[in-house]
């Protein structure tokens, strides 16, 4: 069965999508720890990060730090931190957590409320930015 990241690749499940290339896609967190949280996950379905081979490893940190440019373009931030927990959804991912001020903690288990008008226009902000 395909997980709900394959499904969201798909566009089974409708997503905030930041970017996309032949083998990776981008999108905003639906239970976000700040605004602009973004996911960046290789199509490819694996469960394990570590279980990618060492080019698909690398070819998903370029992508995530192409991404984390754009973030920190759109949203002004300090820099963007980066979180690889892999334990919520089987499906090999990492976090991008835009970083605002100084003393922000990230922690993946203190959400925030984000409108889904916010998260539409983080989303087209965000991915300006990366395409440009």
């Amino acid at each position: 069965m395909a997980t709900i990241f394959t499904r969201i690749v798909q566009g089974e499940i409708p997503s905030y999508k930041i970017a996309e290339d032949e083998k990776h896609f981008a999108f905003l967190d639906i239970n976000p720890i700040a605004e602009g949280h973004t996911l960046v996950i290789p199509k490819k379905e694996t469960d394990y990060l570590f279980d990618l081979t060492d080019e698909e490893m690398a070819d998903l940190s370029g992508f995530a730090k192409m991404v984390a440019k754009g973030i920190d373009k759109a949203l002004n931030t300090i820099r963007t931190g980066v979180i690889v927990d892999g334990r919520e959804v089987p499906h090999a991912h990492i976090h991008l957590i835009p970083i605002s001020k100084h003393g922000q903690k990230i922690n993946l288990g203190q959400k925030i409320n984000v409108s889904e008008e916010r998260m539409k226009e983080i989303a087209q902000l965000i991915s300006n930015e990366v395409r440009s």
